[in-house]
């Protein structure tokens, strides 16, 4: 495995062409940015700068993908990531963003709550004045009434409305605009020019005529002062309509475009002093309050925003929520504080629980993949270590049986291959006993195939010339296949040869000769090995074939009608030491084929069971008797082949073939 510190030099390594130009136009594009510079080229280069940004991305991406997630611990970090972690924090994201919304919503209520608080005091103070116009007795003038109904007015809500006015007056036009038709009083906020005031207005009837009172509260920075003292810094931005291109922020509503006109700020507010949750969530707040409008020319807007900006304490507003809660307050915390530590206490537990089935998934895995580069360079003898019995442990432990069985599977295989290679000698060598090249006599052609079942043979063939004249024919077939039969069939050639290279031999009786193998056989094979032998020594002159078979498939010799088995001779060789074999002798017409062969030949059996056998053998070669020996030779041989269907041989088969003109 290739650390992550050998591999970061890879990606420098590894950066194309195109790589680079795009690392250099987001660099320059990050300088521009950097510089506040402007104008086309430069916002040209910014938008190369994100193609290149996002190119560089995809790039990133796949190399990491390749490099960095090569490895299965850094899969799991990966996969547990995307489970556990991204999950958490996006609900955590999800918990602060709603907290936010609601103590957004909550500081909004608040001061939204004490201004409409206050709209609704002017309301009272002004439907009050109107019951008390009608209690007044009837000599009052018109200014002391005004005087009286002031005085009571200031004295009981100076402190709560700073700034309070209370006019008179017998003009209705304002009053005939801002509310609704057919309605005779008003209360709320009302925007004059640059100005914003609480009014309430009411008509009455008195007995010196119709009246209109109108109460005016000022929106001012000590009005805001005493607004909503759970949230900090307040600040009423006045609104008014554009159409053209505007300096500030634009705001959209009912369809109008609004942007700030003036503002008002609260005097000596400032922020409580921050707890642990105000850090985390500080508390940021823009909202609307509506307000009647009227413009220097006299135009009314019944419905004119009006934004305000404030911050607050999550913990301020928090206790605002949980004071109707009395003195049960702290147990719902101790009880919510108890619930977030048990949360905390099994998100850790699970945690390392997790942590420690990585380590262990990845540690199982990091050995099993250091056990494989042991057997990549021939190493089956590294095991790895089982240190629990579950599927990782029963996979680590199958894992050294497999390279168990590997090595002892090579260990077989070299044994195998020396031995093939051994055989490959033996089949080498066994190829020098076969005549490598026939003998040449006046008025004979030889021809021989030997197909051995396995690498090597127990067939033998062997011609040996004695004289000019006289030629020695030999085949056998020892006992059993493959390398005994083979080293036997040695032995075998080595004693014939012995027997016949010297001095005379074409004079020695058949008999005698098989007589010597045969003692040979005995006292140089064990009791259960034996071999089937043919022998002939053919006179080219007088035309005169002795011959003896021990035990071996009668040879023949056919001349157009005539067929003439050679069987005189005796048992196989290597089972009595003291027996004796006779010799057969026939002349041989002229043009007569002579055939020797090995069981293999005659004992293949067909899809229905039935041997080749002598009979079908003698057949084929009087079919192809005028043909070379070599042509009957592979006529024989093709034809056994085919009655077996099958290129599989079950033995040894050897044919020898003579033509005796």
């Amino acid at each position: 495995m290739t650390p992550f510190r050998h591999r970061l030099p890879r990606f420098w390594r590894d950066l194309t062409p195109l790589d680079v130009v795009a690392l250099c136009v987001l660099v320059c594009g990050m300088v521009v940015i950097a510089v506040g510079a402007s104008g086309g080229a430069f916002s040209y280069g910014k938008f190369l700068a994100l193609l290149a940004a996002l190119y560089l991305a995809y790039r990133l991406l796949v190399w990491g993908r390749a490099n960095l997630l090569w490895s299965l611990r850094s899969r799991l970090i990966v996969a547990y990531v995307f489970i556990a972690v991204v999950p958490i924090l996006l609900l955590c994201s999800l918990a602060i963003r709603s907290a936010e919304i609601l103590y957004s919503q909550l500081g909004a209520y608040l001061l939204s709550e004490d201004i409409n608080r206050r709209v609704q005091i002017t309301a009272d103070i002004t439907e009050h004045i109107a019951a008390a116009e009608t209690t007044l007795p009837l000599g009052v003038t018109e200014e002391e009434s005004e005087r009286i109904l002031k005085a009571q007015s200031h004295a009981v809500h100076d402190s709560e409305l700073p700034g309070l006015t209370i006019e008179f007056s017998n003009d209705p036009v304002l009053l005939r605009k801002i509310p609704p038709a057919g309605r005779k009083e008003f209360a709320g906020l009302l925007q004059q020019g640059e100005t914003l005031a609480i009014v309430s207005l009411r008509e009455i009837q008195t007995s010196r005529g119709m009246r209109v009172i109108r109460l005016r509260i000022p929106v001012s920075p000590e009005l805001l002062r005493t607004v909503a003292p759970d949230l900090g810094a307040i600040q009423l931005n006045l609104m008014q309509g554009t159409t053209g291109q505007s300096r500030g922020v634009v705001y959209s509503s009912g369809g109008m475009q609004y942007e700030a006109t003036g503002r008002i700020v609260a005097r000596n507010r400032t922020l409580q002093e921050p707890m642990l949750l105000d850090r985390i969530l500080p508390i940021n707040v823009v909202s609307r309050l509506d307000s009647a409008y009227i413009g220097r020319d006299g135009s009314i807007d019944p419905v004119r925003p009006v934004l305000v900006v404030f911050n607050a304490r999550p913990s301020r507003l928090n206790a605002k929520i949980f004071s109707s809660l009395g003195e049960l307050r702290d147990t719902y915390l101790i009880a919510f504080v108890l619930v977030g530590l048990a949360f905390l206490l099994i998100e850790a537990a699970a945690l390392a629980t997790g942590i420690v089935l990585t380590l262990r998934i990845t540690r199982a895995v990091n050995e099993l993949y250091g056990a494989t580069q042991f057997v990549q360079r021939g190493d089956f003898t590294h095991r790895v270590r089982v240190e629990r019995r579950d599927q990782l442990g029963m996979l680590g432990e199958s894992f050294n049986q497999m390279t168990g069985s590997i090595s002892g599977l090579i260990e077989e295989q070299k044994q195998r291959q020396r031995l093939e290679n051994e055989i490959s000698i033996a089949r080498e060598v066994q190829d020098q006993l076969f005549p490598r090249k026939l003998p040449e006599i006046p008025g004979l052609q030889l021809h021989a195939i030997c197909k051995a079942a396995r690498s090597v043979s127990g067939d033998y063939y062997d011609f040996i010339q004695l004289t000019p004249t006289h030629i020695a024919i030999a085949i056998a077939d020892i006992s059993g296949k493959g390398i005994s039969a083979a080293l036997l069939m040695a032995s075998l050639q080595a004693a014939l040869r012995s027997q016949v290279l010297v001095n005379g031999s074409e004079k020695m009786s058949t008999a005698e000769l098989v007589s010597r193998l045969n003692l040979h056989m005995v006292r140089n094979t064990a009791d259960d090995r034996f071999a089937t032998f043919f022998v002939a020594v053919y006179d080219c002159e007088s035309r005169v074939l002795r011959y003896t078979n021990a035990g071996h498939l009668p040879a023949f010799v056919i001349c157009k009608d005539l067929a003439l088995n050679l069987e005189e001779g005796g048992m196989v060789l290597g089972i009595m030491e003291d027996y004796c074999y006779q010799e057969g002798s026939t002349v041989v017409p002229p043009g007569a084929l002579f055939v020797g062969y090995s069981d293999g030949l005659v004992e293949p059996e067909n899809v229905y069971g039935e041997e080749f056998g002598i009979r079908r053998l003698r057949q084929a070669a009087v079919h192809v008797q005028n043909e070379s020996p070599q042509k009957v030779a592979e006529s024989l041989m093709a034809a056994a082949e085919e009655w077996a269907g099958t290129p599989e041989q079950a033995d040894d088969m050897t044919v020898i073939v003579a033509r005796l003109h």
